[in-house]
């Protein structure tokens, strides 16, 4: 059974970092691509950032560009996201899952980590 459990949120001040993690079981982790995505209520879940299965390459959105860093190992079964200077639109459920620049299809998700960004 896939599960991935997200941890590493929380109430940080605007320009501050996190880094969020990303636990995968129940499939062969080094197989696969990864991403993060996003979502705030109301709102559909957006993707943020990817990386490669077999070669690390990492891809972003625009919004995030510069800001966040995602990372893999495989070794752990363990995707991370790298979060600096947060910014008042970057509050949001985080959520990690299959797929490069979206999930993959039928994909199940996980509790998410909330990030809030508040002075």
């Amino acid at each position: 059974q896939v599960q991935l459990v997200e941890s590493g949120g929380g109430l940080v001040q605007p320009g501050a970092s996190l880094t969020l993690s990303c636990a995968a079981s129940g499939f062969i982790f080094s197989n696969h691509d990864m991403s993060w995505f996003r979502q705030t209520p109301g709102k559909a879940r957006e993707w943020v950032a990817g990386i490669g299965w077999s070669d690390d390459i990492t891809t972003y959105a625009d919004t995030v560009k510069g800001r966040f860093t995602i990372s893999r190992d495989d070794a752990k079964n363990t995707v991370y996201m790298q979060m600096k200077t947060l910014e008042p639109d970057d509050p949001a459920m985080y959520y990690c899952n299959r797929g490069y620049r979206s999930p993959i299809a039928g994909a199940n998700w996980g509790r998410g980590t909330q990030v809030t960004v508040s002075s």
